[in-house]
Protein backbone atom coordinates (compact mmCIF):
# COMPACT_ATOMS: atom_id res chain seq x y z
CA UNK A 1 0.00 0.00 0.00
CA UNK A 2 1.40 3.34 -1.00
CA UNK A 3 2.16 5.67 1.88
CA UNK A 4 0.61 9.13 1.99
CA UNK A 5 3.30 11.77 1.47
CA UNK A 6 3.47 14.19 4.37
CA UNK A 7 3.43 17.89 3.46
CA UNK A 8 6.67 19.82 3.85
CA UNK A 9 6.09 22.37 6.63
CA UNK A 10 9.39 24.23 6.43
CA UNK A 11 12.28 24.86 4.06
CA UNK A 12 15.77 23.92 5.14
CA UNK A 13 16.80 26.35 7.87
CA UNK A 14 20.32 27.06 9.19
CA UNK A 15 20.89 25.75 12.71
CA UNK A 16 21.20 29.27 14.14
CA UNK A 17 17.79 30.16 12.74
CA UNK A 18 16.26 26.95 14.10
CA UNK A 19 17.73 27.74 17.52
CA UNK A 20 16.36 31.29 17.53
CA UNK A 21 12.93 30.07 16.44
CA UNK A 22 12.92 27.42 19.17
CA UNK A 23 13.70 30.06 21.79
CA UNK A 24 10.97 32.29 20.38
CA UNK A 25 8.41 29.47 20.48
CA UNK A 26 9.38 28.57 24.04
CA UNK A 27 8.97 32.18 25.17
CA UNK A 28 5.59 32.64 23.46
CA UNK A 29 4.19 29.27 24.54
CA UNK A 30 4.98 30.03 28.16
CA UNK A 31 3.83 33.67 28.15
CA UNK A 32 0.29 33.49 26.76
CA UNK A 33 -2.03 32.59 29.60
CA UNK A 34 -5.37 30.81 29.16
CA UNK A 35 -7.16 33.69 30.95
CA UNK A 36 -6.15 36.12 28.18
CA UNK A 37 -3.24 37.78 30.00
CA UNK A 38 0.45 37.88 29.12
CA UNK A 39 3.33 37.07 31.45
CA UNK A 40 5.34 40.16 30.47
CA UNK A 41 8.06 39.59 33.07
CA UNK A 42 8.87 36.17 31.61
CA UNK A 43 8.48 37.32 28.00
CA UNK A 44 10.82 40.27 28.46
CA UNK A 45 13.63 37.91 29.47
CA UNK A 46 13.76 36.83 25.82
CA UNK A 47 13.03 40.18 24.18
CA UNK A 48 16.50 41.72 24.06
CA UNK A 49 16.57 45.46 23.38
CA UNK A 50 18.95 47.78 21.53
CA UNK A 51 19.77 51.31 22.66
CA UNK A 52 19.70 54.28 20.28
CA UNK A 53 23.08 55.43 19.01
CA UNK A 54 24.05 58.96 17.99
CA UNK A 55 27.28 57.43 16.75
CA UNK A 56 26.67 55.56 13.49
CA UNK A 57 26.23 51.78 13.66
CA UNK A 58 26.67 50.23 10.21
CA UNK A 59 26.25 53.70 8.74
CA UNK A 60 23.05 54.64 10.56
CA UNK A 61 22.36 56.93 13.55
CA UNK A 62 19.31 56.60 15.77
CA UNK A 63 17.43 58.68 18.33
CA UNK A 64 14.39 58.02 20.53
CA UNK A 65 11.75 60.74 20.49
CA UNK A 66 8.78 60.89 22.87
CA UNK A 67 5.36 61.79 21.49
CA UNK A 68 3.13 61.31 24.54
CA UNK A 69 4.68 60.24 27.87
CA UNK A 70 1.25 59.58 29.41
CA UNK A 71 0.83 56.52 27.19
CA UNK A 72 4.55 55.86 26.63
CA UNK A 73 4.21 56.63 22.94
CA UNK A 74 7.55 57.19 21.27
CA UNK A 75 9.42 56.35 18.10
CA UNK A 76 12.97 55.56 17.10
CA UNK A 77 14.32 57.73 14.31
CA UNK A 78 16.94 56.19 12.00
CA UNK A 79 18.95 58.40 9.67
CA UNK A 80 21.77 57.38 7.30
CA UNK A 81 25.03 58.82 8.63
CA UNK A 82 25.89 60.22 5.20
CA UNK A 83 22.81 62.46 5.29
CA UNK A 84 23.74 66.12 4.96
CA UNK A 85 21.79 69.28 4.32
CA UNK A 86 22.99 69.20 0.71
CA UNK A 87 22.25 65.52 0.07
CA UNK A 88 19.45 64.34 -2.17
CA UNK A 89 16.11 64.36 -0.38
CA UNK A 90 15.23 61.11 1.36
CA UNK A 91 11.82 59.44 1.65
CA UNK A 92 10.40 58.61 5.08
CA UNK A 93 9.18 55.18 6.16
CA UNK A 94 6.84 54.98 9.15
CA UNK A 95 7.47 51.46 10.40
CA UNK A 96 5.22 49.33 12.62
CA UNK A 97 6.80 46.22 14.13
CA UNK A 98 5.13 42.82 14.20
CA UNK A 99 4.29 40.55 17.11
CA UNK A 100 0.56 39.86 16.94
CA UNK A 101 -0.23 43.23 18.59
CA UNK A 102 1.06 41.53 21.76
CA UNK A 103 4.83 41.06 21.51
CA UNK A 104 8.03 43.01 20.94
CA UNK A 105 8.79 46.74 20.68
CA UNK A 106 10.40 49.28 18.38
CA UNK A 107 13.72 48.76 20.19
CA UNK A 108 13.65 44.95 20.10
CA UNK A 109 16.94 43.80 18.57
CA UNK A 110 15.55 42.13 15.42
CA UNK A 111 13.54 45.20 14.46
CA UNK A 112 16.33 47.62 15.35
CA UNK A 113 18.69 45.76 13.02
CA UNK A 114 16.07 45.54 10.29
CA UNK A 115 15.25 49.25 10.42
CA UNK A 116 18.94 50.12 10.29
CA UNK A 117 19.29 48.08 7.14
CA UNK A 118 16.26 49.73 5.56
CA UNK A 119 17.65 53.17 6.38
CA UNK A 120 21.03 52.31 4.91
CA UNK A 121 20.06 50.35 1.81
CA UNK A 122 16.93 52.09 0.51
CA UNK A 123 18.25 54.74 1.64
CA UNK A 124 15.58 56.39 3.72
CA UNK A 125 14.66 57.91 7.05
CA UNK A 126 12.86 55.43 9.30
CA UNK A 127 10.33 56.33 11.99
CA UNK A 128 9.83 53.11 13.98
CA UNK A 129 6.71 53.49 16.13
CA UNK A 130 6.54 52.03 19.62
CA UNK A 131 2.79 51.57 19.96
CA UNK A 132 0.88 50.22 22.96
CA UNK A 133 0.38 46.46 23.20
CA UNK A 134 -2.65 44.25 23.75
CA UNK A 135 -4.24 42.76 25.79
CA UNK A 136 -3.52 45.63 28.19
CA UNK A 137 -4.46 48.04 25.39
CA UNK A 138 -6.97 46.66 22.92
CA UNK A 139 -8.16 47.94 19.56
CA UNK A 140 -8.07 50.75 18.48
CA UNK A 141 -5.11 51.93 20.63
CA UNK A 142 -2.47 50.70 18.17
CA UNK A 143 -4.07 52.51 15.24
CA UNK A 144 -4.47 55.70 17.27
CA UNK A 145 -0.80 55.58 18.29
CA UNK A 146 0.34 55.10 14.71
CA UNK A 147 -1.76 57.95 13.36
CA UNK A 148 -0.76 60.27 16.20
CA UNK A 149 2.91 59.80 15.30
CA UNK A 150 2.11 60.92 11.75
CA UNK A 151 0.35 64.03 13.08
CA UNK A 152 3.21 64.72 15.51
CA UNK A 153 5.81 64.72 12.75
CA UNK A 154 3.54 66.73 10.46
CA UNK A 155 3.03 69.46 13.05
CA UNK A 156 6.34 69.58 14.96
CA UNK A 157 9.72 70.90 13.85
CA UNK A 158 12.10 68.27 15.18
CA UNK A 159 15.77 69.13 15.54
CA UNK A 160 16.76 65.49 14.99
CA UNK A 161 15.01 65.36 11.62
CA UNK A 162 17.49 65.94 8.79
CA UNK A 163 16.63 68.89 6.62
CA UNK A 164 16.50 66.71 3.51
CA UNK A 165 13.68 64.54 4.88
CA UNK A 166 11.02 64.60 2.19
CA UNK A 167 7.63 64.80 3.89
CA UNK A 168 5.94 64.57 0.49
CA UNK A 169 7.35 61.07 0.05
CA UNK A 170 6.09 59.18 3.11
CA UNK A 171 5.48 55.44 3.18
CA UNK A 172 3.74 53.33 5.79
CA UNK A 173 5.29 49.93 6.37
CA UNK A 174 4.88 47.05 8.75
CA UNK A 175 5.39 43.34 9.19
CA UNK A 176 2.75 40.88 10.37
CA UNK A 177 0.54 42.77 12.88
CA UNK A 178 2.49 45.90 11.93
CA UNK A 179 1.28 45.42 8.36
CA UNK A 180 -2.27 45.37 9.67
CA UNK A 181 -1.61 48.58 11.60
CA UNK A 182 -0.08 50.21 8.52
CA UNK A 183 -3.23 49.43 6.52
CA UNK A 184 -5.59 50.96 9.09
CA UNK A 185 -3.37 53.99 9.67
CA UNK A 186 -3.31 54.49 5.90
CA UNK A 187 -7.12 54.45 5.86
CA UNK A 188 -7.29 57.08 8.59
CA UNK A 189 -4.57 59.17 6.92
CA UNK A 190 -6.43 59.09 3.60
CA UNK A 191 -9.40 60.76 5.29
CA UNK A 192 -7.30 63.39 7.07
CA UNK A 193 -5.59 66.63 6.13
CA UNK A 194 -1.92 67.19 6.88
CA UNK A 195 0.09 70.38 6.85
CA UNK A 196 3.21 68.99 5.17
CA UNK A 197 3.06 65.20 5.14
CA UNK A 198 1.85 63.06 2.24
CA UNK A 199 1.50 59.26 2.31
CA UNK A 200 2.21 57.83 -1.14
CA UNK A 201 2.76 54.13 -0.49
CA UNK A 202 2.19 51.16 1.81
CA UNK A 203 4.63 48.28 2.30
CA UNK A 204 2.95 45.20 3.82
CA UNK A 205 5.38 42.47 4.86
CA UNK A 206 3.33 39.32 5.44
CA UNK A 207 0.51 41.38 7.01
CA UNK A 208 -1.63 39.85 9.76
CA UNK A 209 -5.23 39.53 8.60
CA UNK A 210 -7.77 36.82 9.36
CA UNK A 211 -11.36 35.71 9.61
CA UNK A 212 -13.66 33.04 10.98
CA UNK A 213 -13.03 30.89 7.91
CA UNK A 214 -10.10 28.48 8.10
CA UNK A 215 -8.04 28.85 4.94
CA UNK A 216 -6.13 26.11 3.16
CA UNK A 217 -2.77 27.54 4.20
CA UNK A 218 -3.83 27.77 7.86
CA UNK A 219 -4.85 24.10 7.83
CA UNK A 220 -1.86 22.90 5.84
CA UNK A 221 0.86 24.93 7.58
CA UNK A 222 -0.44 24.98 11.15
CA UNK A 223 2.88 23.54 12.39
CA UNK A 224 5.13 25.69 10.24
CA UNK A 225 7.91 27.72 11.93
CA UNK A 226 7.25 30.94 13.90
CA UNK A 227 3.47 31.17 13.92
CA UNK A 228 0.65 28.73 14.65
CA UNK A 229 -3.12 29.05 14.30
CA UNK A 230 -3.66 28.58 18.04
CA UNK A 231 -1.44 31.63 18.59
CA UNK A 232 -3.11 33.79 15.94
CA UNK A 233 -6.51 32.96 17.44
CA UNK A 234 -5.18 33.99 20.86
CA UNK A 235 -3.78 37.24 19.44
CA UNK A 236 -7.07 38.21 17.80
CA UNK A 237 -9.06 37.52 20.96
CA UNK A 238 -6.62 39.59 23.01
CA UNK A 239 -6.69 42.47 20.54
CA UNK A 240 -10.27 42.74 19.29
CA UNK A 241 -13.13 44.37 21.24
CA UNK A 242 -14.94 42.12 23.72
CA UNK A 243 -17.61 40.07 21.99
CA UNK A 244 -16.06 40.39 18.53
CA UNK A 245 -14.96 37.54 16.33
CA UNK A 246 -12.33 37.34 13.62
CA UNK A 247 -14.72 38.70 10.98
CA UNK A 248 -14.42 42.11 12.65
CA UNK A 249 -13.47 44.66 9.98
CA UNK A 250 -10.12 45.13 11.70
CA UNK A 251 -9.10 41.55 11.00
CA UNK A 252 -11.09 40.58 7.91
CA UNK A 253 -10.64 43.82 6.03
CA UNK A 254 -12.51 42.64 2.93
CA UNK A 255 -14.90 40.34 4.76
CA UNK A 256 -18.63 40.47 5.59
CA UNK A 257 -18.27 43.44 7.96
CA UNK A 258 -15.70 45.39 5.97
CA UNK A 259 -15.84 49.01 4.92
CA UNK A 260 -15.96 49.89 1.22
CA UNK A 261 -12.72 51.65 0.31
CA UNK A 262 -13.37 52.00 -3.42
CA UNK A 263 -13.78 55.77 -3.07
CA UNK A 264 -10.96 56.21 -0.58
CA UNK A 265 -7.71 57.75 -1.80
CA UNK A 266 -5.74 54.73 -0.60
CA UNK A 267 -1.99 54.64 -1.35
CA UNK A 268 -0.32 52.20 -3.72
CA UNK A 269 0.48 48.98 -1.85
CA UNK A 270 3.04 46.21 -2.19
CA UNK A 271 2.27 42.94 -0.38
CA UNK A 272 4.92 40.32 0.44
CA UNK A 273 3.88 36.69 0.91
CA UNK A 274 5.84 33.60 1.99
CA UNK A 275 5.13 30.06 0.82
CA UNK A 276 5.64 28.65 4.33
CA UNK A 277 3.51 31.25 6.08
CA UNK A 278 0.13 29.98 7.39
CA UNK A 279 -1.25 33.51 6.89
CA UNK A 280 -0.48 33.63 3.16
CA UNK A 281 -4.06 33.00 1.97
CA UNK A 282 -5.32 35.98 4.00
CA UNK A 283 -2.52 38.11 2.59
CA UNK A 284 -3.49 37.13 -0.95
CA UNK A 285 -7.14 37.92 -0.16
CA UNK A 286 -5.94 41.35 0.98
CA UNK A 287 -4.12 41.95 -2.30
CA UNK A 288 -7.15 40.75 -4.28
CA UNK A 289 -9.46 42.98 -2.22
CA UNK A 290 -7.35 46.03 -3.00
CA UNK A 291 -7.54 45.20 -6.70
CA UNK A 292 -11.31 44.76 -6.58
CA UNK A 293 -11.55 48.17 -4.91
CA UNK A 294 -9.63 49.68 -7.81
CA UNK A 295 -6.40 50.32 -5.88
CA UNK A 296 -2.86 50.06 -7.18
CA UNK A 297 -1.43 46.89 -5.63
CA UNK A 298 1.48 44.53 -6.22
CA UNK A 299 1.98 40.99 -4.92
CA UNK A 300 5.46 39.56 -4.32
CA UNK A 301 5.64 35.84 -3.46
CA UNK A 302 8.66 33.95 -2.12
CA UNK A 303 7.78 30.27 -2.18
CA UNK A 304 10.45 29.22 0.33
CA UNK A 305 9.97 32.07 2.82
CA UNK A 306 8.77 31.48 6.38
CA UNK A 307 6.85 34.04 8.42
CA UNK A 308 9.29 36.77 9.57
CA UNK A 309 11.91 35.93 6.94
CA UNK A 310 12.75 39.66 6.73
CA UNK A 311 14.56 39.68 10.11
CA UNK A 312 17.04 37.04 8.92
CA UNK A 313 19.59 38.73 6.61
CA UNK A 314 21.11 35.37 5.59
CA UNK A 315 17.93 34.34 3.80
CA UNK A 316 18.19 35.18 0.06
CA UNK A 317 14.62 36.52 0.18
CA UNK A 318 15.75 39.23 2.60
CA UNK A 319 17.92 40.99 0.01
CA UNK A 320 15.34 40.39 -2.72
CA UNK A 321 12.72 42.08 -0.55
CA UNK A 322 14.95 45.10 0.09
CA UNK A 323 15.41 45.50 -3.65
CA UNK A 324 11.66 45.22 -4.31
CA UNK A 325 10.90 47.81 -1.62
CA UNK A 326 13.49 50.19 -3.07
CA UNK A 327 12.09 49.83 -6.59
CA UNK A 328 8.51 50.29 -5.34
CA UNK A 329 9.43 53.43 -3.42
CA UNK A 330 11.33 54.89 -6.34
CA UNK A 331 8.40 54.23 -8.67
CA UNK A 332 5.92 55.93 -6.34
CA UNK A 333 8.25 58.85 -5.66
CA UNK A 334 8.66 59.59 -9.37
CA UNK A 335 4.95 60.00 -10.05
Amino acid sequence: MAQTQQPILSPHLPWKVRLLLSIHSFAVNNSLNSNGTVNRTFLNLFDLKSSPSKNPINGVKSFDITVDPSRELWFRLYTPATTTTTATSLPIIFYFHGGGFILMAANSKPFDKFCRRLAREIPSIIVSVNYRLAPEHKYPCQYEDGFDVLKFIDEENLEQFPQNANLKQCFLAGDSAGGNIAHHVALKASESKFLKLQVIGLIALQPFFGGEERTESENKLDRAPVIKVEHTDWFWKAFLPEGSNRDHATANVFGPNSVDISRVNFPATIVFVGGFDPLQDWQKKYYEGLHRAGKEAYLIEYENAIHSFYVFPDFPEHSLMIREVRDFMQKQSCK
